[in-house]
Formats: C-alpha cells, structure tokens, sequence
C-alpha cells in the first residue's frame, strides 16, 4: 500500500485487510484442508503429540504451525508449500524417533536424560544448576504433591520432558519445612526434630545437635540452619 492510498481507521481495511469478501470462503477452505493435514502428521508421528511434548516433538508441532498459518491468510500463498514442509517434519520427527528407540546414546543426545533433583531429602545443586531450576520451583512441586518437609521425599526425579516424579522415603526422616516463610502459623504447626537440624541451601541433617551448628554444611559449605521439622502423624 503507498503512503497516499492510506486512510486512518479505515473499518474495512481493519476487517479484511488488502483482500476481497471472496477471500474469506476461500480462507474457510484453506483452514480445513490444513486442518486436516495438522491433525494427519500428528497422528503419523505417533500418540506421544497428543501427550507432554518433548523438546523436538514441540519443535515439529512449532514448524507445523508457522509453515500452516502463514497459507491461511496469505492469498498469495499456495497449499504445496505447508504440505510438503509437514511430510518434512513428519519424516524427520519419525527417524529421530526410530533412531532413539535403537541408541540410547542417540536419545540423550537429542531428547536429553532424566535427573535426580532430591536424593534422600536432600538437594543435588549441582544438578539444580544445570537443569536452571530455583529451590523455590522444586518446593512449589514438592507442595502440589502434598509434601511439606524435605525428609518426605526418598526420590525427585525431572524427566526428559520436564515432568516431575516424585518417590516418597517410607518411613519420612527429619527435613527442611517447605512451607513459605511468611506462613508463620502452619510453621508453627509442624512438629520439630529435637536435636536436629537442616540446611537452608540443601536439606542437609545435622544430627544430636542441641544447638544450631556453626560450622558450614559438609555438602554446600553453607552455613545457614535451621531447626528441622518432622512428618505430623497421619
């Protein structure tokens, strides 16, 4: 459009754009068949796209959505070049598929690998920080779980698709208190670990201690404690 031929608040240029009435039947036309190519290649790169996405299944999903949209609107734009992109995306998404199925190397290299995020009730930092997962992420999760101290948790597992499992210790241990600092009242509640005490930074005991300690914990090097909260019976 030149600069001249513009017009302010032009309700039928908002509505329709640069594009006849007619195009509209035929954008209707457009969005079924590929709609129908959509639903097509996700039921050929199997019940997994129905599913939790893993990084490269929402990255065909993703390619199949931009090469889709743009031929909807655009009417300059054919239905060749959305199809052939989506047998691409197709193709590729099942050899990977087939490939990660047959190494396991290949399926860590692409799809990544599981990690222990708690371990005992304690926290692996290190994998924390490769991950770029903030305590307070996995204490949300722990709580949605019904978890309210650290000592309850045997296992915390973040998959390759970034879902959570989580293992319960049986019998619960003493632990770190999940609850938020502001929740005085629910902290009051719990019932503490006499001579027991845990890490702020990692969840780690301190045990047949009648004080808090003042050395620094044997796995952070943190020096930061505080008294450790037990499982109320049920």
């Amino acid at each position: 459009m030149k600069p001249e031929e513009f017009h302010l608040f032009e309700p039928l240029r908002m509505l329709l754009g640069e594009v006849p009435w007619s195009f509209l039947l035929e954008t209707l036309l457009r969005g079924v068949v590929l709609y129908a190519v959509l639903l097509l290649a996700m039921r050929l790169m199997g019940k997994r796209m129905g599913a939790q996405l893993s990084r490269n299944e929402m990255a065909a999903l993703v390619s199949l959505a931009a090469a889709i949209g743009v031929s909807i609107q655009a009417p300059d734009r054919g239905l060749a070049p959305p199809v052939c992109v989506a047998i691409l995306i197709v193709l590729g998404q099942r050899l990977i598929a087939r490939q990660a199925f047959r190494s396991k190397k290949f399926e860590q290299a692409s799809q990544d690998d599981l990690g222990i995020i708690v371990e005992d009730g304690c926290l692996n930092l290190d994998k924390m920080e490769e991950v770029v997962l903030p305590q307070e992420r996995i204490f949300a999760q722990l709580r949605s779980e019904g978890i309210d101290q650290l000592g309850q948790v045997k296992r915390l597992y973040m998959e390759a698709n970034g879902d959570f499992t989580l293992l319960p210790q049986d019998p619960p241990q003493p632990g770190i208190t999940l609850i938020p600092d502001w929740d005085e009242e629910y902290i009051a509640q719990q019932p503490k670990a006499p001579g027991t005490f845990a890490c702020l930074r990692c969840g780690n005991l301190a045990r047949n201690t009648p004080v808090k300690p003042t050395q620094p914990c044997s796995r952070c090097q943190q020096n930061r404690w505080t008294q450790a909260v037990t499982s109320a019976p049920a």
